[in-house]
Parts: C-alpha cells; sequence; structure tokens
C-alpha cells in the first residue's frame, strides 16, 4: 500500500471535499425538483458551470481549454454525463437521496461487465463475485414492497448505465487528454444541449432570490466538485482513492435524513451497504496489475 505522503493526505482531503460537493448537488437537485422542471435544473447546472470555467480559466489557458486530439469522443463522454446528470435528477425527485445515490453507485459494477468487451481487460472471479453482490443489493434497494416508484428506479438505473460508460470512456481519454479540457467538454456540451431546449424546458413559478440562488448554487456544486475531483486523483494514485468514493454514500445517508427526514428502512440499508462494499471490492481488486491484454487508446 503507498504511504500516506503529506500529497496523499492533501489529495483524500480533496476527494472528501468534493464528494460532499456532490451530496449537496443532489440534495439541492432533490429538493428544487419539487417545484421545478428538471431539464431546466439540468441547464442550470451545466451553464453556471461553464461560465465559471469561462471566467476563471478561458483568460489563462485560451485555446488549450478546447485542444483535443478525439472531439468526438470528448463529446460522447460529455453526453453521458449530461445523461447522467438528467436521469439522475429525475430519479431524485421521485426517490430518497440515499436510494438514488446507491442505484447510480452500481456504475462500477456496469463498467466491470463492459471492461473486457470495450477496453480489453480481463475479469477475475473476485470482480465477478463483487458484480452478482452488487446486483443483490440493487435488487434489496429496489424490491417490491420497498416504496419506490417505478419509474424513478429506472431513471437511477438509466444514470448509472450512462455513468459507466461515461467512466468508461475518461479511462480511453486521461492518457492523452489534459483533465481540465475534459471537464470544460463536459460543461460545453452540457451548456449547448440544454440551451437548444431551453425554450421548451422553462418553466414552474418564477424563482425568488433563495430558489434562484440554490438553482445556481448546482453549478457551483457539479463545476467545483469536479475540479476537486481532477485535483485528487493528479496527487494520488486511483488504487488509494477508489474505494474512498463510496464516502458518498454514507454522507447521502446523512444528508438525506437530516434535509428530508428519510432513513432507508433495513432491507434497503442493507443494500446500501452491500452495493458500497461490492463496489469496494473492485476497486481494491483493481490495485492488482493487468495480466490480460488493454486496448491502446
Amino acid at each position: 500500500m503507498p504511504e500516506v505522503t503529506p500529497g496523499v493526505a492533501r489529495s483524500i482531503l480533496l476527494l472528501s471535499g468534493a464528494l460532499f460537493l456532490f451530496v449537496l448537488l443532489d440534495a439541492t437537485a432533490k429538493h428544487l425538483g419539487q417545484t421545478y422542471p428538471v431539464p431546466m435544473l439540468v441547464w442550470a447546472r451545466y451553464a453556471v458551470h461553464f461560465v465559471l470555467m469561462m471566467v476563471f480559466l478561458a483568460p489563462s489557458m485560451r485555446m488549450r481549454l478546447v485542444n483535443t486530439r478525439r472531439p468526438s469522443r470528448q463529446i460522447i463522454r460529455a453526453v453521458c454525463l449530461l445523461g447522467t446528470t438528467f436521469f439522475g435528477m429525475a430519479a431524485l425527485a421521485r426517490m430518497p437521496l440515499a436510494e438514488t445515490t446507491a442505484i447510480v453507485f452500481a456504475a462500477p459494477l456496469i463498467v466491470t461487465l463492459l471492461a473486457r468487451p470495450l477496453l480489453g481487460e480481463q475479469i477475475g472471479w473476485i470482480r465477478w463475485g463483487a458484480v452478482i453482490v452488487g446486483f443483490v443489493g440493487v435488487l434489496l434497494i429496489a424490491r417490491p414492497g420497498s416504496g419506490l416508484v417505478t419509474d424513478g428506479v429506472l431513471f437511477a438505473l438509466a444514470a448509472a448505465l450512462s455513468y459507466a460508460v461515461y467512466q468508461i470512456l475518461t479511462k480511453q481519454l486521461a492518457p492523452t487528454e489534459s483533465p481540465v479540457t475534459m471537464l470544460f467538454y463536459t460543461a460545453l456540451v452540457g451548456t449547448l444541449a440544454m440551451s437548444l431546449l431551453l425554450p421548451w424546458i422553462w418553466g414552474g413559478p418564477t424563482p425568488d432570490l433563495i430558489d434562484g440562488l440554490m438553482i445556481a448554487s448546482l453549478g457551483l456544486y457539479g463545476g467545483l466538485g469536479h475540479f476537486l475531483l481532477i485535483r485528487a486523483f493528479s496527487g494520488a494514485p486511483a488504487s488509494v482513492l477508489s474505494p474512498i468514493l463510496y464516502m458518498q454514500l454514507i454522507w447521502a445517508t446523512l444528508v438525506g435524513w437530516l434535509a428530508f427526514g428519510h432513513l432507508p428502512d433495513g432491507l434497503a440499508l442493507a443494500g446500501i451497504l452491500t452495493i458500497g462494499g461490492a463496489g469496494a471490492m473492485i476497486a481494491l481488486d483493481s490495485r492488482k496489475p493487468a495480466t490480460g491484454p488493454r486496448h491502446k487508446v
């Protein structure tokens, strides 16, 4: 296990901050989704993120912000994150925070299933076992009689699938592309796509000052969270940080209780812990050197 140097400790703190911002993003979107159309909230999340990058990074980086060797793959990756945001917010408007977060966190299980055909990775029995265990966790959460609505579960699963493809494309792009450029493309594509739809998705009551600030905060939480995430993974090995990602499940459960008065029942809590444990197993097993062929990207 790598030594916990000051740099690694700093990366752990940065990652912890990023995960907390993502929970705040989800909780704020859930609250606002009871009043405003989800597509409008998605537009705000990306538009504010885009404006922040244009104000703080564009003057110094200029064309380096958009220079890429693989523009088409950057766009597809950005569309996948846009899908994750849309489906995730739609699920949050219908389901509790903790359960929605846990189902979306099934994404690493889907990545494992897709890793062999898309990345050429050999998947050992530990990861296959983790995938089976993880999907049992999903069934515990979304079981009949759980009280969760069907369309909410389907939206959460769609978010997990979109996020899985996003993660795979990130792995393919990371060796040759700037992380800041990848972050900018997600903001750019999300803003352009949702702005084209704005005349049809704008609705709900006129936001007052508090709601307006909360809507703007979606982009702040998302943009700053992803920036901290990039800084964290640039300062420490992914094998050290990946298991820590599952802290988000704990915080989502805590914030869901404090902000919305909801605690998962026993079986749902078991499912959340099962998904978290399965994802951590995959992350820990990923520390082993790959023995199979990998596609060059």
